[in-house]
């Protein structure tokens, strides 16, 4: 197949996609499959008679790195040639269009929000992972949050706070502060204090214009992926400092992941399971996703949230899951493809 590997964008993400769409990328061409990167903000800037003809010339995934700090976006949009305020680049619909299918190596805004797929829906061009309307819903975390409740999943206790309500104090001590729409835990802190609950209000309005305060639960991070349907095994995160935020999700070593997980009752394990395909339905998710929880000192777990393009980095917990099942990371993008492909047959 000729497939677009899709990455990088507008997001604060941007780094962490590109490492993933460059493995995807690799993994794909070792499938047999002729797979070309493309970031979605600078588009191809190539020129061509036929869109076609990008799958003929010679690959570069560049030297995708992750930095310990998010990106800054300013400086990515002034590097673009086209100086507009489109946040996808020259040509990058005919090039999608040309493909077979597009593999969807985005994380955040943009690429997780399904703005991205509403757009190539009404095109034409089919993608991997959920459609629009399920990727919506996962990336607002209120409304996921009123679908999971709804569907008997238990979720923290929160309110949704603006610029407008910012000046009340916090809710409930402890919390946590996180932007309502984003991922990679950027713009999120952990407040036990009035003042730390207001400097985590000033990082957070920094990355949104809305953020989520819920109430902190203290527990073990477990997180659960589903692919077609079917939970993966738990993985555990702890992190050997902080909390598991931006750094210590992609730096090398911050973080002890755990798969399987040697001392996880049988019975919690299988509810965690169930769990992660219930929050996967109510969302109306599809192909792949994975689910974070947290399990409290009662042993109750609550679902934090679905991410429906989960990373496919070296440091990702998906690929890790996958491999705990028995399925290799080319084995995982290959099943991606055929799950996604059946949704448009």
């Amino acid at each position: 197949m000729d497939i677009i590997v899709l990455c990088g964008g507008l997001s604060l993400e941007r780094d962490v996609s590109l490492k993933s769409g460059a493995m995807i990328a690799r993994a794909l061409r070792e499938n047999g499959h002729r797979a070309v990167l493309v970031d979605a903000f600078f588009g191809y800037t190539g020129t061509y008679a036929d869109p076609r003809e990008i799958f003929e010339r010679p690959v570069d995934d560049g030297a995708a790195e992750i930095s310990a700090d998010v990106p800054d976006l300013e400086t990515v949009k002034a590097s673009r040639r086209q100086k507009n305020d489109a946040r996808v680049g020259d040509n990058l619909m005919e090039v999608c269009r040309a493909a077979d299918l597009v593999f969807l190596g985005l994380h955040g805004a943009d690429g997780e929000d399904g703005r991205l797929q509403a757009m190539f829906d009404i095109a034409g061009i089919k993608y991997t992972g959920s459609g629009h309307l399920g990727s919506a819903c996962a990336m607002d975390k209120e409304t996921a949050k009123r679908l999971m409740a709804a569907a008997g999943v238990r979720v923290a206790e929160g309110v949704n706070i603006t610029r407008a309500t910012a000046h009340a104090p916090a809710p409930f001590l402890p919390c946590v502060v996180k932007p309502r729409s984003g991922g990679s835990s950027v713009g999120t802190s952990i407040a036990r204090t009035e003042q730390e609950y207001a400097d985590a209000l000033g990082l957070g309005f920094a990355y949104a214009r809305e953020l989520l305060v819920e109430r902190y639960i203290k527990g073990r991070e477990i997180d659960v992926g589903v692919l077609e349907g079917e939970a993966l095994p738990p993985i555990e995160i702890v992190p050997k400092t902080g909390f598991f935020d931006y750094k210590n999700k992609y730096q090398d070593g911050a973080t002890d992941e755990i798969c399987p997980i040697p001392d996880l009752p049988e019975a919690l394990g299988r509810e965690l399971r169930e769990t992660a395909v219930k929050v996967y339905d109510a969302l109306g998710l599809e192909v792949y996703a994975r689910m974070d929880f947290i399990v409290d000192g009662e042993g109750r777990i609550w679902c934090l949230e679905a991410n429906t393009l989960p990373g496919m980095t070296p440091a990702s917990l998906l690929p890790k899951e996958a491999k705990a099942a028995g399925i290799g990371y080319n084995e995982l993008c290959q099943r991606i493809i055929a799950a996604s492909m059946r949704r448009f047959s």
